[in-house]
C-alpha cells in the first residue's frame, strides 16, 4: 500500500526534475503526433534510453506544468505500487483544476495499469506512458487498449544524435568514438562505465530474473556474454544448450525472448518466404548500443567490423521492423529490409573494402539483388567511397556516417 504522501513526493521530484533542464532534444520529437484525446501515446524503449527526458521534452514543447501529472512508478517512494493506489492519484488529480495531462513513466510495473489509462482516456484526458518491456506492452495493450494507443520506441541516441549531443562533426573521428562509446546519455554525460554496468545488472536482475523467477542468474549472465561477444553471428537455442549446460532448448529461447523483451538483444531472421523457415533457422545476433557491447563482451579484441556491423542494425532499427538476412546459393548479404512483407533494399556492411575481401562481400550483396530483382544495393564501409556496375546491377559504396546523416 503506498501512502498519499508518497504519491505527492513523487510527483513534486519529478517537478523538480524538469525544472533542472531538459537535455539534449531527441530526433523522435519530431515524428510525433499532438496528443489525441481518445488515444494514449505509449513510448517505449530500453531503461535509461532517455524516455523521461523525452516525455519532461513533450510537456514543456506543447503544455504548462501546472496542466499536468507526471509520475514515475520506478522510484522507491511507489515500490509496492498496486492498482487500488490509483484511487489515491486520483484524488491528487482532482484536486489540480487545471490538469488535463498524464505522464506515467515506468507503468508496467503496476498489474492492471492499462485499465486505468483506459479509464482516463473515457474522462478525457491526454495520457502518455513508459515502459521498458516490449512484451508486456504489446499483450496489455493488446487487450484493454486496442484500438485506442498509438505507440513509438526510443532507442539510445543515433549517431546524428550521438554527434549533436557531443558537438562533433560528422565524419570519422566522431564515428570511430561512437563505435566504442554508443549512445546512452547518462554514461556519455558522466563518461563513467559503471552506469552501463548497473544499466545490465538493473536489466539482468530486476527485469529477467525477479519477473520471470529465475534462479539460475548464472546461465542468465553467460549467456547474455556469449551473445554479446558473438554479434553479428549465427545462434541458435539447441547449439547453445550445450555450450551454457542448461536442460533443454525451451529454456534457451525463452532467455532469447526476455533478453529480446527488454531491448538489449535483438535476434534477425534469415529471409525465406516461409515463415516457418524464418522461425526454424539460426537467427544473427546484435545488441541495443556498442556501449553495451564495450563492458558486456568478454572479447579482447577491438572487432571494429562487428562494431560497425552491430551499429548500422541499430540504426536500421530505428527506421524499419522487417529486418532479415540474406542467405542462398552459399552467399550473404547482411541485412534485408522489407516493408509490408516486400523486400525493397539490401546492405552489405564491411568495414574496409579490400582486394582480399571485395569479391565475397559484392557477391554477396549482387545475390542478394538477384534474388529479390532488385536494381540497385548498398555496401556500407567506414570510410570508402566507390561505385560497381555489374551487368543491370549497381552497388554503391558509402561511409556509414555518409548514409545514415541523410535518412531520418
Amino acid at each position: 500500500m503506498i501512502s498519499r504522501s508518497d504519491i505527492i513526493e513523487a510527483i513534486r521530484m519529478q517537478g523538480e526534475r524538469i525544472k533542472k533542464g531538459l537535455g539534449y532534444r531527441r530526433d523522435l520529437l519530431s515524428s510525433l503526433s499532438p496528443l489525441l484525446q481518445d488515444y494514449a501515446l505509449i513510448i517505449s524503449g530500453i531503461r535509461r534510453c532517455g524516455k523521461s527526458t523525452l516525455l519532461f521534452q513533450i510537456l514543456m514543447d506543447k503544455y504548462q506544468l501546472e496542466e499536468t501529472v507526471f509520475l514515475n512508478f520506478d522510484t522507491p517512494l511507489l515500490y509496492g505500487f498496486e492498482f487500488n493506489d490509483f484511487r489515491i492519484v486520483d484524488e491528487v488529480i482532482k484536486e489540480n483544476e487545471k490538469c488535463r495531462v498524464l505522464f506515467f513513466d515506468e507503468v508496467q510495473v503496476v498489474e492492471g495499469w492499462e485499465v486505468y489509462v483506459r479509464g482516463k482516456l473515457d474522462e478525457g484526458f491526454y495520457v502518455v506512458v513508459t515502459g521498458s518491456n516490449a512484451s508486456m506492452l504489446s499483450r496489455e495493450l493488446g487487450t484493454k487498449l486496442t484500438g485506442r494507443h498509438i505507440t513509438k520506441e526510443l532507442f539510445p541516441f543515433s549517431y546524428a544524435e550521438y554527434c549533436g549531443y557531443k558537438e562533433q562533426e560528422i565524419g570519422e573521428g566522431s564515428l570511430y568514438d561512437y563505435l566504442y562509446k554508443g549512445g546512452f546519455p547518462q554514461y556519455l554525460q558522466l563518461d563513467n562505465p559503471d552506469v552501463l554496468s548497473d544499466l545490465v545488472n538493473d536489466i539482468v536482475y530486476r527485469d529477467i530474473a525477479v519477473r520471470y523467477n529465475i534462479r539460475d542468474e548464472h546461465s542468465l549472465k553467460s549467456l547474455l556474454a556469449y551473445l554479446v561477444g558473438n554479434i553479428g553471428n549465427l545462434v541458435s537455442a539447441n547449439k547453445l544448450k550445450q555450450v551454457l549446460g542448461v536442460k533443454s532448448t525451451s529454456t534457451v529461447s525463452d532467455y532469447f525472448s526476455y533478453f529480446e523483451q527488454t531491448y538489449l538483444i535483438s535476434f534477425v531472421p534469415r529471409f525465406s518466404y516461409s515463415y516457418k523457415a524464418q522461425l526454424l533457422n539460426p537467427k544473427k545476433v546484435y545488441c541495443v548500443d556498442n556501449g553495451v557491447v564495450s563492458i558486456a563482451s568478454p572479447s579482447f579484441t577491438r572487432d571494429e567490423g562487428r562494431r560497425l556491423e552491430n551499429m548500422v542494425f541499430a540504426e536500421l532499427r530505428r527506421r524499419y521492423s522487417e529486418i532479415f538476412y540474406y542467405n542462398e546459393n552459399q552467399k550473404e548479404c547482411d541485412f534485408i529490409i522489407a516493408e509490408n512483407s516486400v523486400p525493397c533494399l539490401a546492405i552489405q556492411v564491411c568495414y574496409s573494402l579490400t582486394a582480399e575481401n571485395r569479391k565475397r562481400e559484392v557477391e554477396g550483396l549482387l545475390d542478394a539483388l538477384n534474388f529479390f530483382n532488385l536494381p540497385e544495393g548498398l555496401l556500407l564501409s567506414f570510410n570508402q567511397h566507390d561505385k560497381f556496375i555489374i551487368g543491370d546491377k549497381t552497388v554503391r559504396v558509402l561511409p556509414v556516417y555518409d548514409y545514415f546523416k541523410n535518412i531520418h
